[in-house]
């Protein structure tokens, strides 16, 4: 009795099952999903800091030597001083560094007394001289995103890029350029249009080692390797983008044997220096200015000294109330001291004229809106900026130092 009592129960527990969970119905097929739309192409801007024109003619770059033998080259000339804020903030800006604000890699102004400007600062008063590219192109509706870039971690006019990371030394290119290779996974409507991506070891390798180190070659050869997964993680992606490959100044040679004693010249007792190396700038203490003056007008070996405001003009420099009142600038591979070295005087430096043919830079570019095997003259890098415009769709602008007259002849158009 129980047991029929138990059969029951279940088979009635099963029906009951059964009329609960109703027919079965077999599932719909999964519909694939749709395609990212990809015709638009991406702008890639990338910069290889300390990279010279002569280090794509040592065969160890095979990636960026097809980009540029299948696209457009150029040397480019730098702005002076031939630094790095002051060369990628005129990149970006299309003014040179007298007139976008970042006059130095370290600078006063007297407006701010007691401040400092270094190459960690963030505070927008110190960057909004000028209007990077980004900026321009967010207030326009374009999608722009800066995996580093001096300046782009900055508020600048109350705007950021859409993406952004905080600068940190440490994080390995490949992991910079796969962060960018993320961004460009996303649909078309949160995906930048302008990108920004920035090497530093090159120029780490230069310093330390000297542009003709095997350390150097080492960081050339690893810097080109990740512009090939780059291209090949855009590939896959089916992604088209024209990338700008460039540099901010190139390399000269330094050695304790080739300095220059300032304070021999120039006397403590009548400057406060501002800032030595390949170039050295200061004021003078009050009430020294004749004797400063009368210092000026005399020969010194291996550097040549001016008051900023008779800099040569072709140096575009001394206008900005930040720009000290005196500025020395050594020959080629000789190290201004004015006082003892944090370092020892080897390896390689930058920052002399912008004449200097070991301050030449580079400019690569390969994409669909370019040209094929073309070598142009060399460009002044504000041009860049020109062109950035060019290809975000934004219009010409009149204001600015740069033009877009010496890349023309690099467009497919």
């Amino acid at each position: 009795m129980h047991l029929i009592t138990r059969l029951t129960a279940v088979a009635l527990a099963a029906a009951l099952q059964a009329c609960a969970a109703g027919p079965a119905i077999a599932p719909e097929p999964r519909l694939a999903a749709a395609p990212v739309e990809r015709r638009e192409p991406v702008t890639i801007l990338l910069s290889i800091d300390g990279f010279h024109p002569d280090y794509l003619q040592r065969g160890l770059t095979p990636n960026l030597s097809r980009l540029a033998a299948q696209g457009v080259q150029a040397p480019m000339r730098p702005s002076f001083p031939t630094k790095t804020f002051p060369n990628h903030y005129a990149i970006v800006t299309g003014l040179h560094p007298d007139r976008n604000g970042i006059v130095a890699n370290r600078f006063e102004d007297p407006a701010r007394p007691d401040e400092v400007f270094t190459m960690a600062n963030l505070e927008p008063y110190w960057w909004d001289q000028a209007e990077p590219i980004w900026v321009t192109a967010e207030k326009a509706g374009v999608r722009t995103a800066t995996m580093f870039w001096p300046g782009s971690n900055s508020k600048v006019r109350d705007t950021y890029p859409s993406d952004w990371q905080q600068f940190a030394q440490a994080l390995p290119e490949r992991n910079r350029v796969a962060a960018v290779v993320d961004w460009l996974r996303r649909p078309a409507a949160t995906r930048p249009k302008l990108v920004t991506l920035y090497f530093d070891t090159v120029d780490t390798a230069g310093h330390r080692f000297g542009p003709r180190s095997p350390e150097a070659n080492k960081a050339i050869g690893e810097a080109d390797a990740q512009i090939g997964d780059l291209m090949r993680e855009l590939e896959t992606l089916g992604q088209p983008a024209n990338l700008i490959v460039v540099s901010d100044h190139g390399m000269a040679e330094v050695s304790a044997d080739r300095t220059i004693d300032l304070l021999a010249a120039f006397p403590a007792s009548d400057i406060r220096l501002a800032e030595d190396g390949p170039y050295a700038s200061f004021h003078a203490q009050p009430g020294r200015e004749a004797a400063v003056r009368a210092a000026l007008a005399k020969r010194h070996p291996h550097m040549r000294c001016w008051e900023k405001g008779e800099l040569p003009a072709r140096l575009a420099y001394g206008r900005n109330p930040r720009v000290p009142p005196y500025i020395c600038i050594a020959d080629s591979g000789w190290t201004i001291l004015g006082q003892p070295p944090k370092y020892p005087i080897k390896g390689g430096a930058h920052g002399y004229d912008n004449a200097d043919p070991a301050m030449h830079s580079i400019l690569v570019a390969n994409g669909p809106a370019f040209r094929r095997g073309v070598t142009l003259p060399i460009a002044d890098n504000v041009d860049v900026y020109a062109l950035l415009r060019h290809l975000a769709g934004l219009p010409a602008a009149t204001d600015v130092d740069g033009r877009i007259a010496p890349l023309r002849a690099a467009l497919a158009e």
